[in-house]
């Protein structure tokens, strides 16, 4: 058995540190994606606490065709869905996701993408320093993992779902567009923008690091 199935042996078990294990990995991460939807912390907590219910009631179940990340945010996504409904927010989730699709965002600089003749296309022509290359990096490891965390929680509240639901969750870009109604489009705007404001943060974080990293050691 792998890691993540003996993880579901175990809370079909009703083993309590195997809930506690989980909890501790994903719970930050689905307060995040239900924040997105709805109006507050409280709320978004609530979301949360109303999505474990449903995980540890349906853990019988998971046929595991995806991953069990994968399955406790979609039923985070759903969840917040209907209570934001419930809730009557002033604007759906898919008016605002136009909203911020087609808001006169600054856009990233065309130079930081490699060109028709690159290697990869469209890609990003510089790379983030990789943490096993970078000593300095490895060192701030923790306070890099907090930067993204604090990058992802300042995006926008379509552009953070978007973010958390494909880079997190590891859903594909189809089942996204049908959990948020939003258009395929949309989807590849927001996830762009959203991307490249936590790269922004991530390079700052980078450019700081070995003198960060020097004075730690002094």
């Amino acid at each position: 058995m792998g890691e993540e199935d003996r993880l579901i042996e175990a809370l079909r078990n009703g083993e309590e540190t195997a809930f506690e294990r989980i909890a501790a990995l994903y719970h930050p991460g689905m307060i995040r994606l239900a924040r997105a939807f709805v109006r507050d912390e409280s709320t978004a907590e609530d979301v949360a606490q109303e999505a474990w219910l449903a995980v540890l009631g349906g853990i019988g179940a998971f046929e595991g065709r995806g991953s069990l990340k994968s399955w406790i945010f979609s039923i985070v996504a759903n969840r917040a869905k209907t209570r934001a409904s419930r809730d009557a927010r002033t604007s759906s989730f898919s008016v605002l996701a136009g909203e911020e699709a087609h808001r006169d965002e600054r856009s990233v600089d065309a130079s930081r993408f490699q060109g028709p003749d690159g290697k990869y296309p469209g890609h990003w022509a510089q790379r983030l320093p990789a943490w096993s290359d970078d000593p300095a990096a490895r060192l701030l490891a923790a306070e890099t993992w907090a930067e993204i965390r604090a990058a992802v929680d300042e995006l926008p509240p379509v552009q953070r779902a978007v973010v958390l639901l494909r880079d997190y969750a590891g859903h594909d870009s189809q089942w996204i567009c049908n959990e948020l109604e939003i258009s395929e489009t949309n989807m590849r705007v927001l996830l762009h923008r959203g991307r490249s404001k936590v790269r922004k943060r991530l390079e700052h974080l980078f450019d700081r690091a070995p003198e960060r990293a020097s004075s730690r050691r002094s």
